[in-house]
């Protein structure tokens, strides 16, 4: 065996193999760069760079649907649009040019909702409306969409209507009747306290520290006491008191607190007093509430004759229908100063408990009158009159919601105010006249027309700014 046995006489690697392409089919065989130069050696290419070189190969896309732009199309023709423009090309400008593709189904889809809000382009539009010509599916979700859109409406006040409650109570009652139901009469203390306390509901623990003025009217002139939000809860609750102690509850100040003739106002300085212990100023709200909610239950199983039942304020005596009506107006008005010093809205009461809380401020006049006269504040009647006899008489019209017509008897409380003895005749607005009545209003500036004796009339306005108090 010689040394040339064994041995690849086509492996390049062994001397005298093939080169640049020379293997078993000769020079022209597969893999031949081509015959070599003669007289010369075989040229050997040089290696290439791979493709993968870079990192792996991006995946194929998928086929596109028939009529379907891809997102590399899409690409390719954003690259040729920043490309330079071609000038030996065909021209695409003719009547032959190409029509562009119509976007994708996803993003006609995505539009929908923008086509039934009318807040689409008119391109997108025109899009949007030639493709549900095509997709069903497309075209039922537009349909529901549109019909959608035409529920839509302005959003409602956060506000709830104080009269919500009695709506819902009522209509509740009358499918099922109460067993014991709730007295009309105390409608206006129920609906004013229920607004009052979804204002303080809102409120955080600065605002309840918020400086309030009370203004009322004692005498001749003007009066007023500064305090804070907790303070005048805290006077509500314990004017308020008075009329639980009438119906045998308890007191919230407790068996010490004043009922003397000063009773409202000492009450509310013996309550202010009580609130200077350093305790959380909104600890005031659910003691008054809890009592509110206690006394409508109260007169609701009381039964009829409380109605009557008498409440003393101070030297003066209210029957327990008219003592929640005050309460009712009390707390409107103070609603209104709290109102004011965290400058919050506030809405004064439905026509309805506003003629009610009108026409008790009138009803009290002729005797406020007769006090005011006792005292040297009013002028002496022109002439006596027996009980129930005609007298004087002030024609008192008040105007706007919950307005009306009243009659005032000026020489006596107990005299009858008949429109043939009409001296004098007043007009005011509703919601100006329950300001005089709460000392919020000067006399002189209260009227909006006035006829007849001056000092009837002038008695009369004195006499209602009268009515206020602390």
């Amino acid at each position: 065996m010689n040394g040339s046995e064994g041995r690849d006489p086509y492996d390049p690697r062994e001397p005298g193999g093939p080169r640049d392409g020379q293997g078993p089919g000769g020079p022209q065989g597969p893999g031949s760069g081509g015959p070599s130069r003669s007289g010369g050696r075989p040229r050997i290419p040089s290696p290439r760079t791979a493709a993968e070189d870079n990192g792996p190969l991006p995946d194929a896309p998928p086929p596109a649907a028939p009529g379907v732009r891809t997102d590399a199309a899409e690409t390719a023709d954003a690259a040729d649009a920043d490309a330079p423009a071609d000038t030996t090309g065909p021209d695409t400008t003719g009547p032959d040019a190409a029509t562009p593709a119509p976007p994708p189904h996803r993003v006609l889809k995505s539009l929908l909702g923008a086509w039934a809000l009318a807040a689409c382009s008119a391109e997108e539009t025109a899009a949007v409306e030639t493709h549900l010509t095509d997709c069903a599916a497309c075209a039922d979700e537009a349909l529901r969409l549109r019909d959608a859109v035409g529920l839509l409406h302005p959003a409602d006040p956060l506000d709830l209507d104080p009269l919500l409650r009695s709506r819902v109570l009522e209509g509740c009652l009358g499918r099922r009747p109460a067993r014991i139901p709730v007295p009309g009469w105390t409608a206006p203390y129920d609906a004013e306290t229920a607004k009052l306390d979804a204002l303080l509901s809102d409120m955080g623990e600065a605002e309840w520290r918020a400086p309030v003025r009370l203004r009322w009217f004692e005498g001749e002139r003007p009066a007023e006491r500064r305090t804070t939000v907790a303070g005048v809860i805290g006077h509500l609750m314990a004017v308020d008191g008075l009329v639980a102690t009438a119906l045998g509850l308890g007191d919230p100040l407790g068996a010490a607190a004043p009922h003397g003739p000063a009773g409202p106002t000492d009450r509310t300085e013996a309550c202010w007093q009580a609130m200077a212990d350093g305790r959380s100023p909104h600890a005031t709200r659910g003691p008054w509430r809890d009592q509110s909610h206690t006394l409508i239950r109260t007169v609701s199983f009381a039964g009829r004759g409380v109605a009557e039942l008498p409440v003393p304020y101070g030297d003066v005596r209210l029957p327990m229908r008219d003592s929640l009506l005050d309460r009712a107006f009390e707390c409107w008005v103070h609603a209104g100063d709290i109102a004011e010093a965290v400058d919050y809205p506030y809405e004064p009461p439905v026509a309805g408990h506003l003629h009610q809380m009108v026409d008790l401020a009138a009803r009290l006049l002729p005797a406020v009158l007769a006090g005011r006269r006792r005292a040297g504040l009013a002028t002496p009647p022109r002439r006596l009159v027996e009980a129930g006899a005609p007298g004087r008489t002030l024609h008192l019209e008040v105007e706007g919601a919950g307005g009306g017509h009243w009659y005032i008897a000026l020489d006596s409380p107990g005299a009858l105010g008949t429109p043939d003895r009409t001296v004098a005749h007043i007009a005011l607005d509703s919601i100006e006249f329950c300001q005089l009545a709460a000392g919020h209003v000067p006399p002189q500036e209260a009227v909006a027309g006035q006829h007849g004796e001056q000092d009837a009339i002038r008695d009369v306005l004195f006499a209602t700014a009268s009515l206020s108090r602390l």
